[in-house]
């Protein structure tokens, strides 16, 4: 098929890049022209200077960019991607933004004669290299479908939710829990330490019990050792939670250790942290 990616960071990049690999013909954009271009050069498609340029005979336009306000610049206007776009093309949206701005971008794109689904993902950079990503899918069925075998190749776990924004939802339900566990597995570790445990036997043994999950067996071993550059920054973390508070507060629902997690982020901001991943909140506790 031919394709258009939009959005070459540390997810966008690699992701492009399986569809490269499965024989997709790519091309890609990207603020920052350097970065296409090298793209191009490790995966033979093509880079292109603006999103409408890249969009152009597209069949499926995929992106994945930074927030809200991103999305809308690289869409709209001239040199964005729904002036390349044609009747018919489907755009899918990987960024993790609000449901507003789903259902919005779904609106836009019925009345431009286009489809949309909000596609968030959720693995990190790892998954994202690996291919094996969960995708969290909103959006029309038929859509859905012409898209799925597409997002498998970068997708272990394509699901479709259900209508436009449901994807934005899932996601965000997939925030609030992990910050709540992360926040779960630091206070144990360092419970640990303190109480005189051998903190990694411990951490071995639980994972083997009702305790195990993802975070502590890929992440004991580093947040022991203090190393936090594994993963999903605390900056993005920080605007996601954002989004989740702000539904939150649309939909009335409570977010208690959600909220005072986010401020445990924004302590480590001002620690200089907003690089290190999320499971830096073991540093709060270990040097307060």
């Amino acid at each position: 098929m031919k394709l258009a990616f939009i959005g070459l960071g540390v997810m966008g990049f690699p992701m492009a890049g399986h569809l490269a690999k499965a024989g997709h013909q790519v091309t890609v954009y990207n603020r920052t022209q350097a970065k296409a271009q090298d793209w191009a050069k490790q995966h033979g498609g093509s880079h292109a200077a603006t999103p409408a340029d890249a969009a152009k005979d597209a069949e499926i336009v995929f992106m994945c960019v930074g927030n809200d306000d991103d999305v809308r610049q690289v869409l709209n206007g001239t040199t964005g991607a729904f002036a390349g776009m044609s009747a018919g093309a489907l755009l899918v949206d990987h960024t993790t933004a609000s449901a507003e701005l789903a259902r919005e971008l779904d609106r836009d794109a019925k009345a431009k004669g286009l489809g949309f689904l909000d596609a968030p993902v959720s693995g990190g950079q790892a998954g994202a290299e690996t291919g094996k990503l969960t995708v969290m899918v909103g959006g029309d069925a038929a859509s859905f479908a012409r898209a799925e075998p597409v997002m498998a190749h970068y997708g272990r776990a394509v699901t479709h939710m259900g209508e436009a924004g449901n994807g934005q939802l899932t996601k965000m339900v997939n925030q609030i829990l992990i910050a709540g566990l992360v926040q779960g597995l630091s206070e144990g570790l360092n419970f640990a330490v303190k109480a005189g445990l051998d903190a990694r036997k411990a951490a071995e043994v639980i994972s083997k019990g009702a305790a195990q999950s993802w975070q502590l067996e890929n992440r004991y071993q580093t947040m022991l050792d203090g190393k936090f550059d594994y993963g999903f920054a605390v900056d993005w973390m920080r605007k996601d939670l954002s989004i989740c508070l702000a539904e939150a507060r649309r939909n009335k629902s409570a977010l208690p250790v959600t909220a005072l997690v986010d401020q445990f982020y924004e302590r480590i901001q001002e620690r200089g942290g907003g690089r290190w991943d999320t499971s830096s909140l073991l540093h709060l506790l270990a040097k307060p």
